[in-house]
């Protein structure tokens, strides 16, 4: 098949996912073309089968914002006439399943009709919680499209709750390239970080109040007390400056490392014996399944998907949004004795091996097919 993907070219969840999933498709023999505004912070080599579109958008002084949903509409329209693609799959339902519904519309007038796949990946959602102008054009399109996907259970009943949704939501979960995310040997580099043998503790994210970076900070305080260990905080965003000054605050700098944006987190997650995630709001929880595939136990927040990714007792624990006594404790306890560490360990990666990409990819197929076998020309609406 040749498949238009459309993302946000971000380290975030959604654009992880997108990329990784266009280069698996790639791998096995679809023709792959990424749309956006900027290469995705994944696709950095040369791939078989796959292409990128930029997105370009021009300042006009007319413009107090530039238009890049007009932008991204006309791009999708050209690149659907001129690759012949099959399919659009598109990553958040504002803007672009919107924009891909406007390109729908504009390709009917020329007698062609593209079937676009929306994929939900939480935002999409609690973006309506804080602002319910959103709602109609959410709720729309979703409706409008030929298919949608949510990437967890959880993130599929809140959309039925949130929005009078007529039309079937499938779960097709995140997955895990296991070449890429696999623990290796970094001892050398892990004595550099943690020279008298101390725990590692790793979290990383985009740095928003919703992750609660705060919480990690706060658990790493109370473990450190009991157990000499370092914390590593991967990624960047608006609360870097604020758990920067609460690091001083704690007298703690010494023993916690601010790595800003990787591209190899997966080196950086071989070093770790703990991944900590205390998130306020997560529709599935990827970089906690990176993190078990490199076969680091999970301490987290129990909230929306998260609980389908981490089993309590099992590849880690669970606890309640805030409750960084209770985290603290729970990772205290993973931490302690090297023989509980190493059974959470094995549990997590055999955990991990239900989300492998090599299962995952076969569903999304098998429902491209569908939809584009089953995908109505609408006659009745090219007026």
């Amino acid at each position: 098949m040749k498949i238009g993907i459309v993302c946000y070219p971000t380290y975030g969840g959604s654009g992880v996912l997108a990329t990784e999933l266009g280069l698996g498709l790639a791998q096995r023999g679809h023709e792959i073309h990424f749309i956006t505004y900027r290469p995705p912070a994944r696709l950095v080599h040369f791939y078989e089968n796959v292409y990128y579109h930029e997105v370009g958008t021009d300042d006009y002084p007319l413009f107090e914002y530039t238009p890049y949903d007009t932008a991204l509409a006309s791009k999708l329209v050209d690149v659907v006439k001129y690759e012949n693609l099959d399919l659009l799959h598109v990553h958040y339902a504002i803007p672009h399943a919107a924009v891909a519904y406007m390109a729908k519309k504009i390709l009917l007038t020329e007698g062609r009709y593209v079937p676009v796949v929306t994929t939900l990946h939480g935002t999409d959602i609690t973006l309506v919680g804080n602002n319910k102008a959103f709602a109609p054009v959410v709720a729309f399109s979703i409706n409008k499209s030929d298919g949608v996907t949510a990437v967890s259970d959880s993130l599929r009943q809140q959309t039925f709750d949130t929005f009078n949704i007529t039309r079937e939501i499938e779960v097709i979960y995140n997955f895990i390239d296991f070449k890429r995310f696999r623990r290796v040997n970094k001892d050398h580099f892990k004595k550099a970080i943690a020279p008298e043998g101390e725990r590692i503790l790793v979290h990383t994210s985009n740095f928003r109040k919703v992750k609660r970076v705060e919480d990690v900070i706060q658990i790493f305080a109370k473990v450190q007390k009991k157990l000499p260990s370092k914390l590593l905080l991967i990624g960047d965003g608006p609360e870097r400056r604020n758990m920067e000054t609460l690091c001083r605050k704690l007298k703690l700098c010494d023993e916690i490392r601010f790595l800003g944006k990787q591209d190899a987190v997966e080196e950086l997650l071989s070093l770790a014996d703990l991944f900590l995630m205390p998130s306020a709001s997560e529709s599935f929880g990827l970089a906690a399944l990176e993190a078990m595939a490199c076969e680091v136990p999970v301490v987290s927040s129990n909230v929306g998907g998260i609980p389908e990714v981490n089993i309590h007792g099992k590849t880690g624990y669970l606890a309640d949004v805030g409750d960084v006594e209770a985290m603290a404790d729970f990772a205290i306890e993973i931490l302690k004795k090297e023989e509980t560490l190493t059974e959470f360990r094995a549990n997590a990666l055999a955990q991990a091996k239900r989300f492998d990409l090599d299962i995952i990819l076969p569903q999304y197929e098998a429902y491209y097919e569908e939809v584009v076998r089953t995908a109505v020309y609408p006659v009745e609406e090219e007026d």
